[in-house]
């Protein structure tokens, strides 16, 4: 394991984020071969269609309730309808205190994610009820498969319990649900079930864990922080790591990500880990690590400034995804580069009207401070072809124009390789998270051209997020690539099916999946 330039670490001393010790209490999950009216647990969840086709579970409970469950149905507050919640005390009757009958749609349209969605509205219900131990009855219907199910029960459960409390002393409202019972009817798929459910908790865990990195204050999250972090996951996982220092990064060329960090006082990192999954094929995940973006001398408005803290939401995905694929362990060899560092303006700041030169030689007009990520994605996309690596995805807060043109739903996807992006496009839509494909056509370059540069780093309000894009394919090189523009999806203003107010960890489901999904 090489690592150089640790010393710095010591720069934030006043702060130590180690993540292993300050985890929150991990939500215990158990496949079982059970009964929910005998379970011994606060809530059980049971599910139905807008057919209101009674399954086997729910008849038994409907029955040991004496029909309060049916009672329901007929006066019509039980509908069925997707993510409708109705909670039913038991007083006494069953085990359970308390059955939550919970709404799955239209029997047709029901897929894993819409089950992801179900169980966070539904564990976030019962929290609030006081529950500690849940039940769901699994495989209740034919639908969907048993690995999978348990593992959309498992990233809902977890994803949608999600709290970020860090730096709050005040006990929070409602206490933790500390442990979820998958309950078997038969035990015919306990084995399945238990597969799926150790996938999905690890994968959710890992976008707990980037939601915690964007989710802290600028303050708690320096490049320091986040290259310690990558080494508390190298040390827990078996991964190596290089963390490089500025004094290596002058010696490569890195002008990027060194002229960024210039108005800075915090050092930059370019953190590299590997996992090595002992196969012929290898791929390269890239997040930009933006620790703070105030904008530099191009500084941005006031208003809503602090929300750049979560500038490294690209960075963080990919040192979280890194933990999750060594922990699931495929067959495929992973790469994950992370740029990091602060955009400050100072009297040493990056000037609107600079030229500095990328680490592959390309010089840059830098006509706007602001347009900084780019800057040291250039570096780090140079860098990643030195090592010969044969397909590359970068994850950035790259653009406002990507918010523009896609809103907040939708991650924009751009690239230079067909068949690698659908693949990318195939692995969001098994995770859920939506991706929409960008157009990049060879005129937009016109707008990047320079008159004192190689290239510019802005081409412009117009097609901003496709010429930003552009203006990175510079440094890809003829290696398959695809860029991933979560501007718009990095964050969320509200509570809504698995996604919790704040960082989302768009997009480490979607890297975890791609990379198993490359690996078989």
């Amino acid at each position: 394991m090489a690592v150089t330039g640790l010393p710095e670490l010591a720069f934030n001393l006043s702060f130590r984020y180690d993540l292993w010790a300050e985890r929150r209490m991990e939500l215990e999950i158990n496949v079982v071969r059970g009964d929910p009216v005998t379970s011994r647990v606060d809530a059980v969840i049971i599910s139905i269609f807008e057919d209101m086709q009674r399954t086997e579970s729910l008849m038994r409970v409907d029955s040991a309730l004496g029909g309060a469950i049916s009672i329901l149905i007929n006066d019509g507050e039980i509908k069925g309808k997707m993510k409708d919640i109705t909670l039913v005390h038991t007083m006494g009757k069953i085990e359970p205190k308390k059955v939550v009958i919970a709404g799955l749609g239209k029997r047709d349209q029901l897929n894993v994610d819409k089950l992801r969605e179900v169980i966070a509205e539904a564990c976030r219900m019962l929290r609030k009820t006081g529950c500690t131990k849940i039940a769901i009855v699994a495989h209740d219907t034919d639908i969907l498969d048993p690995e999978q199910e348990a593992q959309a029960i498992a990233e809902g459960c977890i994803l949608g319990l999600y709290q970020f409390r860090r730096h709050i002393t005040k006990d929070p409202e409602y206490g933790e649900v500390q442990e979820l019972l998958i309950i078997e009817h038969d035990g015919s798929n306990v084995a399945s079930l238990e597969r799926g459910c150790r996938r999905g908790k690890i994968i959710a865990e890992a976008a707990n864990m980037a939601r915690d990195m964007a989710n802290e204050p600028a303050n708690k999250m320096t490049p320091s922080d986040m290259a310690r972090i990558a080494k508390d996951i190298a040390d827990n996982n078996g991964l190596e790591i290089t963390i490089l220092d500025r004094d290596r990064m002058r010696e490569l060329g890195m002008g990027g990500l060194l002229g960024v960090s210039q108005g800075s006082a915090e050092p930059p990192k370019f953190i590299v880990l590997n996992y090595k999954g002992d196969g012929n094929k290898n791929i390269g995940l890239i997040g930009k690590g933006l620790t703070f973006d105030s904008g530099g001398i191009s500084i941005k408005p006031s208003e809503n400034m602090g929300e750049m803290k979560g500038d490294m939401s690209g960075g963080a995905a990919v040192i979280a995804a890194m933990d999750a694929i060594a922990k699931l362990k495929p067959a495929i060899n992973v790469t994950a580069i992370i740029p990091a560092t602060e955009n400050l303006p100072s009297g040493t700041a990056l000037k609107p009207g600079d030229v500095i030169k990328a680490m592959n030689g390309k010089t840059i007009e830098v006509v706007n401070t602001d347009a900084e990520g780019r800057l040291i994605l250039a570096d780090a996309l140079s860098y990643a072809n030195t090592l010969g690596i044969s397909r590359v995805i970068d994850v950035a807060t790259l653009t406002g124009a990507c918010m523009v043109a896609l809103g907040t739903i939708c991650t924009g996807v751009f690239g230079n390789n067909q068949d690698f992006i659908d693949t990318v496009l195939k692995a969001s839509a098994e995770s859920g998270e939506k991706f929409w494909q960008m157009p990049m056509f060879e005129e937009y370059k016109e707008q990047n051209k320079s008159d004192v540069a190689d290239i510019k780093n802005s081409g412009g309000r117009y097609g901003g997020a496709i010429t930003a894009a552009q203006f990175l394919a510079e440094f890809v090189g003829d290696t398959p690539w695809v860029h991933l523009d979560i501007a718009g999806t990095m964050r969320i203003d509200k509570d809504q099916g698995y996604y919790v107010k704040g960082a989302t960890g768009v997009p480490v489901r979607t890297l975890v999946e791609l990379v198993c999904a490359i690996a078989q």
